[in-house]
């Protein structure tokens, strides 16, 4: 593409052709000379200790090279890292270093083989002895103890108590008021290329071709576990086949490729199984919440009650933002919210798609949809005379918040006009017909990154930073930033990631890459115009003795501001200075004075069509329309497709996520692609996505919001509430079940 204004065109995937040709490479696909393979072996009870490992007779099966426990395992250091996705509060799980069980699944050995087959094998054969407890794995067993999370104890909007007003007064004297409890399930990620490691020492030097969305928190996770130096650790990840959220985190499977690498002294692999990623890399926890809502009978909130509890392990506390938005996304004067963890003997649970917003916001949305039945309102407009001016709970001006536009766009491509509002009313032939809105919200994050641009000799540029790349188009959205500001072709820049010895970037999660990779390689492509400029300036040219203030880039070449000549390309500057290339890095960071200036948040509208079988109970989404206020899109094509793959998981959480724990052990009971179920072709109908317009200068440098979570979290609301509007029956739990829709 040779136009220089490339932010905003929907150019192709710069790496689909490698993809869908096989020549990208994924983590279990760096083999290495002379490679063994090493195999897990999970705890299989809950809790409780190993009371003895018969190991003789496996280390003499062939081709095994070694197994690794705790009774032989080198003690590691494990010094204290707290990177910015791990939790703050909690010590991670020391793998191999203790008799201790603490889930069902936990490591508790790992065996190392010639030949994948000969480790499986081996594996199996390895007889563990435990002495067992009766763990804790459901949130609503009487034994559970709700606590208040020690990172809500702070103040701020992650605080875990919030209130303004008196909410419960407030509710008490409502004339109109719903008080609902819903229940939401446990989910696994279920990204299509699995966790793996391949790890090769080199010396006291370690390589880890790893799955990774944080490289460079993978290297220094892994160093203060080993006890060495960060540049000791290299860790590599050019691409990443989904994850959403599952790999932000170093699991223990990381450390056992390089233990066992070291100990067997070879290169080796390990590649996790679709069962031992429900157990070992973490889920989005199950959650309970209380909304409660209190309004005149022209639709005013003057109440509202969030309360909510979430899964943690026993090890560790994770936090998500369950209750956050209820203080803010509508206008009201009395407002509390609540946030709790509950403790359990199951591995820790992580981020997620969305996660924290997607789960609140189920629950917010499904109890706006219930009082806008109570009031015999409108959805959608008792959306809109709640419309707050500003964040209330900050009290700080939005920087940007284009909702009731994103109303507006989406009730009009949807038809929502034409919506019967009597449940059950809508019907073709036997089925029944249902309709639903909900709003959809992201917090604009922009964490500190650097990146590198490099001009060559021949005129075209290098840029490089530790990002990582699990399916937006990374590689195309930064190539067109960085062409742009480089006045560049699209093909005369190469853009490399997935590196930890690049640039350090943050992690390519919370939809922020945009926003602070695609900020800090802007920064760069200018400080190596700057270079190249102030090299330039030396020598007899139309340049020669200017500040870069008198300067300008335009299209790609550098001329005298005040000047009319045609300047000269970068090609043309380091021929006549004799340079092979020229480089400099540049960074970005929210500017903390706009960060308390402003509330920065994306917006949206999502409208859903669905089919229910009166007979049956088969609810079917026949379309969904997703309107969103994102900011600066840079390419709408990737954008799109984003939003597609958002809702796609959406349909998943309101309809089929469900992860099913045993309670006798914890243990997964659908652990396998076959019970957990996953939306296919033939479950999506149409879906639409469309932008509206939303300049915001204060987001970030660009202007941009992110996309990845926004598209999912107002999906399951949606759904449910239209499954309400076709049959009168509320849905309180996800997934909606057939089961749950009979007995309604």
């Amino acid at each position: 593409m040779s136009d220089h204004n490339l932010i905003g065109q929907p150019v192709a995937r710069i790496d689909g052709r490698a993809k869908v040709t096989g020549r990208a490479l994924y983590a279990a696909e760096f083999n290495q000379p002379g490679q063994a393979h090493a195999v897990i072996v999970n705890a299989t009870i809950g809790l409780g200790r190993i009371a003895g490992i018969e190991a003789d007779a496996v280390r003499r099966m062939p081709g095994v090279l070694g197994v690794l426990s705790h009774l032989n395992a080198p003690r590691l250091p494990y010094r204290g890292h707290k990177g910015p996705i791990d939790p703050a509060f909690g010590e991670r799980l020391h793998v191999l270093q203790d008799n201790r069980v603490r889930f069902h699944g936990q490591p508790v050995a790992v065996v190392v083989a010639e030949t994948l087959d000969q480790a499986e094998r081996a594996a199996m054969a390895l007889r563990i002895r435990y002495v067992a407890e009766q763990p804790l794995v459901d949130g609503r067993d009487a034994r559970a103890r709700p606590v208040i999370p020690e990172a809500g104890k702070r103040g701020g909007r992650g605080a875990a108590d919030r209130s303004r007003g008196d909410a419960a007064a407030a509710l008490a004297a409502a004339p109109v008021k719903v008080d609902v409890t819903f229940d939401m399930a446990r989910e696994n990620h279920m990204p299509m290329e699995p966790h793996a490691t391949v790890a090769a020492w080199q010396g006291d030097q370690l390589t880890l071709w790893s799955k990774s969305q944080f490289v460079v928190n993978e290297q220094a996770e892994i160093a203060a576990i080993f006890g060495i130096a960060p540049e000791k650790v290299r860790v590599v990840c050019p691409f990443i086949g989904g994850a959403f959220g599952t790999s932000l985190r170093t699991w223990s499977h990381v450390t056992l490729a390089a233990m066992a690498a070291r100990e067997v002294r070879r290169p080796v692999k390990l590649v996790l199984t679709r069962r031992q990623m429900f157990f070992a890399t973490g889920h989005r926890p199950r959650t309970i919440q209380r909304l409660a809502l209190g309004a005149t009978p022209d639709g005013r909130l003057t109440s509202l009650i969030h309360e909510g509890t979430g899964e943690t392990s026993r090890y560790e506390q994770f936090v998500e933002a369950l209750t956050s938005v209820s203080s803010f996304m509508y206008a009201c004067p009395n407002v509390r919210t609540q946030y709790r963890l509950t403790a359990l003997d199951t591995s820790t649970p992580t981020y997620m798609r969305g996660p924290g917003e997607a789960s609140g916001m189920f629950a917010l949305e499904c109890a706006m949809d219930e009082l806008a039945h109570a009031l015999r309102l409108d959805p959608l407009e008792l959306r809109r005379r709640n419309e707050p001016a500003l964040d209330e709970g900050e009290q700080l001006p939005f920087s940007s918040r284009s909702l009731l536009k994103c109303y507006e766009a989406g009730a009009a491509r949807f038809g929502w006009a034409r919506r019967n509002p009597q449940p059950g009313s809508m019907r073709e032939g036997r089925l029944r017909v249902g309709w639903g809105v909900a709003c959809a919200n992201y917090p604009v994050l922009h964490s500190p990154a650097s990146a590198r641009v490099r001009i060559l000799a021949d005129g075209t540029a290098e840029v490089e930073a530790a990002a990582s790349d699990m399916g937006p188009g990374t590689y195309t959205s930064m190539t067109q930033v960085a062409a742009e500001a480089l006045g560049l072709d699209a093909g005369r820049v190469r853009f490399s990631l997935g590196r930890s010895d690049f640039p350090p970037a943050p992690p390519h999660g919370g939809s922020q890459t945009m926003a602070s990779v695609g900020s800090a390689i802007r920064a760069a492509c200018q400080a190596v115009q700057a270079e190249v400029g102030r090299r330039a300036a030396v020598g007899a040219t139309g340049v020669q003795g200017l500040s870069n203030a008198a300067m300008a880039w335009e299209g790609g070449r550098l001329r005298a501001r005040a000047g009319s000549g045609p300047g000269e390309s970068y090609a043309e500057i380091l021929a006549r200075i004799g340079a092979n290339a020229i480089e400099a890095t540049g960074s970005s960071a929210r500017d903390p004075e706009i960060a308390r200036r402003f509330s920065m948040h994306a917006f949206g509208a999502v409208f859903v069509e669905v089919t229910v079988d009166p007979e049956l109970a088969l609810v079917r989404v026949r379309r969904v329309v997703g309107a969103y206020g994102a900011g600066r899109i840079v390419n709408p094509r990737l954008a799109t497709s984003q939003c597609v793959g958002g809702i796609v998981g959406g349909i998943g959480m309101a309809l089929m996520e469900r992860t099913v724990l045993d309670p006798r052990d914890g243990r997964p009971v659908n652990a396998h692609m076959a019970d957990y179920l996953l939306p296919v072709n033939l479950d999506i109908g149409r879906i639409d996505v469309l932008f509206v317009d939303e300049v915001d200068p204060h987001v970030n440098p660009l202007g941009v919001k992110g996309l990845g979570e926004i598209a999912l979290v107002g999906v399951a609301p949606a759904i449910a509430n239209a499954v309400f509007h076709a049959t009168g029956k509320r849905q309180y739990e996800l997934p909606i079940r057939i089961e749950t829709l009979l007995h309604a």
